[in-house]
């Protein structure tokens, strides 16, 4: 939609009306990601509203790595279940472990790093157990 001139004696609020008028008209409105639910800026806004709903809209995390990968182990083992092929629980476990190692080698700011590797043949076993292997 080009942008029209206002036109000769036109009140601003007549020019935006016409504006978005036209754009209805146009179908410029049609489909709109999100049509139909509330905007998100109503109501009382939390301080830092707007960088929590990027991260929660492009799946991304605030935590400190010591806190997202307990995050992510909880996660892990809540999902083992799930798994019906025991190669993929083990390749999970490992490469869970993989990043266990590296955070507790490499972080030095933020809370301390206190979870350590996971057992794997523990955790087969509990998840063979609970399959019933």
């Amino acid at each position: 939609m080009s942008d029209p001139a206002r036109k000769p004696g036109e009140t601003h609020e007549r020019y935006v009306d016409r504006i978005i008028r036209e754009a209805q008209e146009q179908g410029e409105f049609d489909r709109l990601r999100g049509a139909g639910r509330p905007l998100p800026l109503t109501g009382a806004l939390e301080e830092a509203w707007w960088i929590k709903e990027k991260l929660r809209r492009e799946k991304l995390s605030n935590l400190p790595d010591a806190l997202a990968v307990r995050l992510e182990a909880e996660r892990l083992l809540e999902g083992l279940p799930r798994v019906s092929d025991e190669r993929v629980v083990r390749e999970r476990l490992e490469e869970l472990n993989a990043r266990i190692r590296k955070i507790n080698r490499t972080t030095v700011s933020g809370p301390p790093t206190t979870l350590a590797p996971l057992d794997v043949e523990a955790v087969v076993a509990r998840w063979r157990a609970a399959r019933g292997v």
